[in-house]
């Protein structure tokens, strides 16, 4: 049967606002706060550069994720979108599941990291590691039990914090504009910033866009995924776009460089304090604050359900398929846990990187899916080969700079794979197992 003939219930909770709202949500988040201070110490002025060349490789790597969502309307979405795709490699779908799911749940660290460290930013401990990480936990035990609370009441607040912390955040940038210390052509000038750096810091800001495949994960809970999914994702891809620039622009126009780099965890809110005062700050820290609990939110509303795809087809522990009222309780459970896990294992720099490796690659696998099925998914081969190369060239461009600058991190961001893929690996192995039982059985 032709799977665009397929039609399944679906409870409309989620309308294309609220769908905007989650794919901003996991966009609009740890993204812009902290890549800020990394950006502007490797390639300085060239940061709003960075960012769109950085959007248009999201809107390369959506193209994909939205043509498999409207043919196969599968909440699994990566996970699921490989394994139909590829029904013979069940170790392939299983890979993909489990870094796809540990992708999310870096994320998830990122922006309770940025969270804690925009919300202690005023203190006298705030360069206090442990403090920071005890912060970045308990709010993410807050956003478990909003999640576990019900589908309609997190995407009320979802909507509210979006919208709201889109408004500060646009009022942060033009204050900030209208304090410029500097002009762009000033700006721009005598700036010999290396093509390659440009190019390295555009695919680590991948992961600043990485949130749209959210809303696909929320399909049986919206209206009409024909038109709400590529409506949603392409919209709230512009508006990210557009975000990141106009506060980049801002941030390098009113703050000193050395601030910035210096602060690179809360760079906005101490350049901003600097400049604009104690409100000042106290506005930036008030955005940062919404922008990271919406986008934690975000993350554990939709990648918990792929989760429990995922389990509920034996590879991950069967548990994790438990639902109450549609919630996968036990999924968001184990998600937070692992990501306060990663929290206090890793710092943010290297959290930033397995996040930008794990969903160039993801992105990269879900296109060659596509292209491989692109007679039906009615996509263009050209477009699909080109978000292919542009994926694979940024995969390389994050390798390179981890091999010749930090490789100590490259070894640990090495670990994790090799652990995941082991773990990948085994319960492939066990559902097929298990699958061969239940046919004897059967027989």
């Amino acid at each position: 049967m032709n799977n665009t003939t397929i039609h399944r219930q679906r409870k409309s909770d989620l309308g294309v606002p609220e769908l905007i709202a989650i794919a901003l949500g996991g966009m609009v988040g740890g993204g812009i706060f902290t890549i800020l201070g990394i950006s502007v110490s490797m390639i300085g002025v060239f940061t709003p550069v960075a960012l769109v060349i950085g959007g248009f490789m999201a809107y390369l790597a959506a193209y994909s994720y939205i043509k498999l969502g409207v043919f196969y309307k599968d909440e699994g979405a990566s996970y699921s979108f490989f394994k139909r795709t590829f029904p013979n490699s069940p170790f392939a779908a299983s890979l993909v599941g489990w870094w796809v799911i540990f992708g999310y749940i870096s994320t998830i660290a990122l922006y309770a990291y940025t969270f804690s460290s925009y919300a202690i930013s005023s203190f006298e401990f705030s360069n206090n590691e442990w403090v920071r990480k005890i912060v970045a936990g308990m709010v993410i035990l807050t956003f478990t039990l909003i999640n576990v609370w019900s589908v309609k009441g997190m995407g009320k607040i979802e909507d509210l914090m979006v919208y709201s912390k889109l408004v500060i955040l646009v009022v942060i940038s033009f204050v900030l504009i209208n304090n410029s210390q500097t002009s762009l052509p000033i700006l721009f000038e005598a700036d010999n910033t290396p093509l390659m750096s440009i190019l390295i810091v555009a695919s680590l800001t991948f992961v600043a866009y990485e949130g749209f495949q959210l809303v696909i994960n929320a399909v049986d809970n919206m209206e009409s995924p024909e038109k709400n999914i590529p409506k949603a994702i392409y919209s709230a891809l512009f508006i990210a776009i557009l975000i990141y620039v106009v506060i980049a622009l801002g941030a390098m126009l009113a703050i000193p460089f050395e601030d910035i780099i210096e602060n690179k965890e809360y760079a906005l809110a101490s350049g901003a304090g600097n400049v604009l005062g104690h409100w000042g700050a106290d506005l930036v820290v008030l955005g940062a604050l919404l922008a990271t609990s919406s986008a934690i939110s975000a993350t554990l509303f939709g990648a918990s359900r792929q989760m429990s795809v995922i389990a509920k087809e034996g590879y991950f522990p069967s548990f994790l398929t438990k639902r109450v009222n549609g919630i996968p309780i036990k999924a968001v459970i184990t998600m937070s846990a692992f990501a306060f896990l990663l929290i206090l294992l890793a710092d943010l720099t290297l959290i930033l990187e397995f996040s930008s490796i794990t969903f160039l690659l993801v992105s990269l696998l879900m296109a060659y899916a596509n292209y491989r099925i692109r007679y039906q998914t009615k996509s263009s081969a050209i477009m699909t080969i080109c978000a292919m190369i542009g994926l694979a060239l940024a995969t390389g461009f994050i390798l390179y700079y981890e091999m010749t600058n930090q490789l100590e991190q490259l070894y640990f961001i090495g670990g994790l794979y090799l652990l995941l893929t082991l773990s990948a690996w085994a319960y492939s192995k066990r559902a097929k197992i298990v699958g061969l039982l239940h046919t004897l059985k059967i027989k």
